[in-house]
């Protein structure tokens, strides 16, 4: 009789140079059937890299269900051996770190809810102090850059050598299609900000639902990001947890097919001498902005001064909405999307009221 070959686990160093680094499983662990199932039909797809699964929820109001806790991680253990897959879970508390060492998670995330909060994320930090286990930061909820990298220099002090990001999207205010704002500029900040750092993209968390992910996945792929976080379970719509944004490990598997997996640079010296063209066309376009936006602020003072001289408020509403108004309308006829041209003005705005009201406090 012959015995099944368990199945090889690849070295966590590997899987965390691997890109694109794909993550997925169930925003919650239910049952040990459940994981170890979510699990195997994964690791069938050959897609996946590690195995993720909430052990402890944060929810926004009690009575919510906030993970089934320690008890699930050995099932995490189990699916690892029946698998090969390496495994991920989160972790908000000293007593989790501790927790998700002792049954030897390769990959702990901290998430959104910690991050915000320093006090939180020192405290996972300083649990951390010892270990050799990779770390993946999500952004806080509010968009704030400077929490984000606080994080990230709290978890590296502890020693973690191993820092990753996730960009899970940011609570908004008013109607979105998303779960989640993205705010990709400020995803694109912190990767410009930090280079050496992987950074992958959570669609689940952005979307709040299904049909919207693959978009929103290919987008941060054409953004050069490291990888994708998805939420899988066997039976989406019955999850304990977040049910409309999971999907099915096969649906996973065509959704990934379906992506144009996009590379940062390629060697042809043909492509990079007709992008250095363009590139130098697109210098010099910029430096004549800047020209022009300097000379714009020129005329602001001109005009503080006038307003100061006269005794006129900085801030003349129906002007700015005549100027908004117009500016989108024109910007429109040209290609340019109506977001773009009230974040491009509203800025240019601001710098304008701040030249004048030096003018005016002089």
């Amino acid at each position: 009789m012959q015995t099944a070959t368990a199945p090889q686990t690849r070295s966590v160093e590997e899987v965390w140079k691997k890109r694109p680094l794909i993550i997925s499983g169930p925003c919650s662990a239910e049952t040990e059937e459940q994981v170890l199932a979510t699990a195997t039909r994964l690791a069938a797809t050959g897609k996946v890299d590690v195995l993720r699964s909430g052990i402890w929820k944060p929810r926004t109001r009690p009575g919510s269900f906030e993970g089934i806790g320690t008890k699930g991680l050995p099932w995490l253990q189990a699916a690892k051996k029946a698998t090969g897959l390496l495994t991920a879970v989160e972790v908000a508390t000293a007593k989790q770190v501790e927790d998700a060492l002792h049954f030897d998670v390769d990959i702990l995330w901290i998430g959104a809810r910690t991050t915000v909060n320093p006090f939180s994320v020192q405290e996972v930090a300083d649990a951390l102090k010892g270990a050799k286990v990779p770390v993946l930061i999500k952004n806080p909820i509010n968009p704030d850059l400077e929490l984000w990298i606080g994080a990230v220099e709290r978890v590296a002090k502890a020693g973690i050598k191993d820092i990753g990001l996730i960009h899970r999207g940011f609570s908004s205010y008013g109607n979105s299609e998303y779960r989640n704002a993205p705010m990709w500029h400020l995803a694109i900040e912190m990767k410009r900000r930090n280079p050496e750092l992987l950074i992958i993209n959570d669609p689940s968390h952005i979307c709040g639902r299904r049909d919207i992910l693959q978009d929103v996945a290919q987008k941060a792929i054409d953004l050069d990001f490291d990888g994708l976080i998805i939420e899988s379970h066997i039976d989406p719509d019955n999850a304990w947890s977040d049910a409309k944004q999971q999907v099915t490990p096969e649906r996973l598997a065509e959704m990934l097919d379906s992506i144009t997996w996009r590379r940062e640079d390629v060697a042809s010296e043909e492509y990079h001498a007709a992008l250095e063209k363009l590139r130098a066309q697109i210098d010099h376009l910029d430096d004549e902005l800047m020209q022009i936006l300097s000379q714009r602020m020129k005329v602001a003072e001109k005009i503080g001064t006038y307003k100061k001289e006269n005794n006129i408020t900085v801030l003349q509403t129906n002007r700015w909405n005549e100027i908004l108004q117009r500016a989108t309308a024109k910007g429109e006829k040209l290609g340019l999307s109506a977001d773009f041209i009230t974040r491009y003005f509203d800025a240019v705005h601001l710098e304008s009221i701040n030249h004048q009201t030096k003018v005016l406090n002089s």
